[in-house]
């Protein structure tokens, strides 16, 4: 069956990259992490492989990410990352090369956009498109995006928060601002540094939001606590501190602000016919950060506007890559610039 893919979405994201087949949903999420031995240069290990060796590689291995806040920052790794993704759902030995569409941030410019759809060809696909982001993530969030009403949609990543205003197929406004997941563990990595001069990862930083985090302090009876496990900066030796959710608001208090920040300047630059609809429908969050507990009690307190999480948000752009591919030829006029 797999010698038959024609169509593959890609969300190509700064930290997890999603594949959705059409008639078959998201086929792969892994994080979008290659590892690199330096001398020869020579690619290793690609997504899960690779992440399992961030932190934990000799020297001469570096494991890094090829996209820096949403866009390519590594032509080559970018391009083999890709020509991997493809091979694992199409199989080396294929009959069709396959139509291909990936994700691309709202901010894009046209050098970018081109090294997207040449590192896809070359990986490849027969055809590539490139879809900015927040459109994807509205179609994916089950947003009539061709009626002519204004609709607003947050895209939380990892790397970048995407802001945009959505009418008629097209973007009125946005913003992309680089605050997302990744700062906001890096946030609260720093604080237990500070407070108890306990070294933790980024990936321990992690786990403390997802399990303990809130965007918003919560009530004594509601707060919950989890013991965390470090190295000691001063003695240099193992220790585990007991912390709480409300010290974790406060160590993303300024990431979280200069994402509203960003947020009321796009709604300044709407259209206040688009400005009225947004106050009537809401705000749709999308991605990875919207699953932060009481985001979306944070951003509705702030703006004034309900705001909701959208269904499986992390899976939206993903979503939105299968709708336009099931429907090609009607989104190839509206929404994308083919090659």
């Amino acid at each position: 069956m797999s010698f038959f893919v024609k169509k593959i979405g890609i969300d190509l994201g700064t930290t997890n990259t999603l594949v959705f087949l059409p008639g078959k949903g998201v086929v792969i999420n892994e994080p979008s992490v290659v590892a690199v031995s330096m001398p020869e240069n020579r690619i290793l290990a690609i997504g899960n492989d690779a992440k399992e060796m961030v932190g934990r590689t000799p020297d001469n291995i570096i494991a890094y990410r090829p996209l820096k806040d949403g866009v390519i920052a590594d032509y080559k790794v970018t391009e083999a990352m890709i020509r991997y993704f493809i091979n694992k759902v199409g199989g080396r030995i294929r009959i069709f090369k396959p139509e291909v569409m990936v994700s691309v941030p709202a901010g894009i410019t046209s050098t970018e956009k081109r090294a997207v759809i040449d590192a896809t060809i070359n990986a490849g696909a027969k055809a590539a498109y490139v879809v900015r982001e927040p459109v994807l993530a509205a179609i994916g969030a089950g947003i009539p995006i061709n009626s002519s009403s204004g609709h607003m949609i947050i895209g939380i990543g990892g790397g970048t928060t995407e802001i945009a205003v959505i009418s008629l197929g097209g973007i009125v406004s946005w913003a992309s601002v680089r605050v997302g997941g990744n700062k906001i563990d890096s946030a609260i990595a720093e604080h237990i540094k500070k407070k108890y001069n306990l070294a933790v990862g980024d990936r321990t930083a992690e786990e403390i939001k997802i399990a303990i985090g809130s965007a918003i302090p919560l009530s004594k009876d509601k707060e919950m606590a989890m013991e965390v496990r470090g190295r000691d900066l001063i003695a240099g030796m193992p220790k585990a501190i007991k912390i709480r959710s409300n010290e974790i608001t406060e160590a993303i208090i300024d990431e979280l602000r200069e994402m509203v920040h960003s947020i009321k300047i796009v709604l300044r630059e709407t259209p206040p016919e688009l400005s009225a609809d947004i106050i009537d429908k809401g705000i749709i969050i999308s991605g990875g950060g919207a699953l932060l507990r009481n985001i979306d009690k944070l951003i509705g307190e702030a703006i004034g506007v309900p705001c909701y999480i959208a269904d499986e948000p992390l899976l939206c752009v993903a979503k939105g890559t299968g709708v336009v591919l099931d429907n090609l030829e009607i989104y190839k006029r509206s929404i994308m610039s083919k090659k």
